[in-house]
C-alpha cells in the first residue's frame, strides 16, 4: 500500500484572501505531491511498506526518508486544520487547555507566531499536546515533533513557513502571513486532534 496526495475538502480559491489560490494549487499539486512521490520510492522494497506514517516518522530516518516523510504528513496535518470557514478562537476544553499553558488566547497566539516569525529558513511551527498539556515548538525543513530530532509531542496545529507556502502574496512579509494563517485556522479540527492527544 502506498501513500496517497490527500484531496482537499475545498477548492484553491477558497481561502482567498489569506492564501491566494495559485499559492495553493503549487503547494498541494506540486510540492505536497512531490513529498508524497519521492516517499513512496524512499519505502518501496523496505519494512516499512504498509506502516502509518506516524510509525515510520518514529524510527530512525535516513534523510530522504526525513524530508519526504516529514513533507508528507506536515502538509496532510496543515490542509486538515485550515478551512475557508476557520478562523475565531477555540473553544471548550482546548480554549481551557491554552488559558491554562499560555494565560490568554492572545498570548498564546504571540508565543505561537513568534515561534514561526523566528524560525530561521524554512520549516514550521506547532501547537503540540502531551497527555493535556499544551506547548509551542518549531522545527527546521520538513522534521515535525513527531520525529527524534523532535519536540516528543504530538502536533495538533502546524504552520508551514516555506516561502513555498507564502511568497507568491507576501513576499518577505513572513509575519502578516501568520497574522493571516489565523484567519483560517479550524479551530474544531484542532480541538479534534487535542482530544485524541
Amino acid at each position: 500500500m502506498s501513500f496517497e496526495l490527500p484531496k482537499l475538502s475545498y477548492s484553491y480559491d477558497a481561502l482567498e484572501p489569506h492564501i491566494d489560490a495559485r499559492t495553493m494549487e503549487i503547494h498541494h499539486s506540486k510540492h505536497h505531491a512531490g513529498y508524497t512521490t519521492k516517499l513512496n520510492a524512499a519505502i518501496e522494497g523496505t519494512s516499512y511498506v504498509g506502516q502509518s506514517i506516524e510509525t515510520i516518522l518514529a524510527g530512525e530516518l535516513s534523510p530522504g526518508l526525513r524530508n519526504n516523510g516529514g513533507g508528507y504528513y506536515n502538509h496532510c496535518l496543515f490542509w486538515s486544520i485550515i478551512s475557508p470557514n476557520g478562523g475565531g478562537r477555540p473553544s471548550g476544553n482546548l480554549a481551557d487547555a491554552i488559558n491554562s499553558t499560555f494565560g490568554s488566547f492572545e498570548e498564546f497566539k504571540s508565543v505561537f507566531s513568534s515561534a514561526a516569525a523566528t524560525q530561521f529558513g524554512s520549516g514550521w511551527a506547532w501547537l503540540c499536546a502531551k497527555n493535556g498539556k499544551l506547548s509551542v515548538c518549531s522545527t527546521p525543513n520538513q522534521d515535525n515533533p513527531l520525529m527524534k530530532s523532535g519536540c516528543g509531542n504530538m502536533p495538533i496545529l502546524g504552520i508551514d513557513v516555506w516561502e513555498h507556502a507564502y511568497y507568491l502574496k507576501y513576499q518577505n512579509r513572513r509575519p502578516d502571513y501568520i497574522e493571516a494563517f489565523f484567519n483560517i485556522v479550524d479551530w474544531n479540527e484542532v480541538s479534534r486532534r487535542y482530544r485524541e492527544a
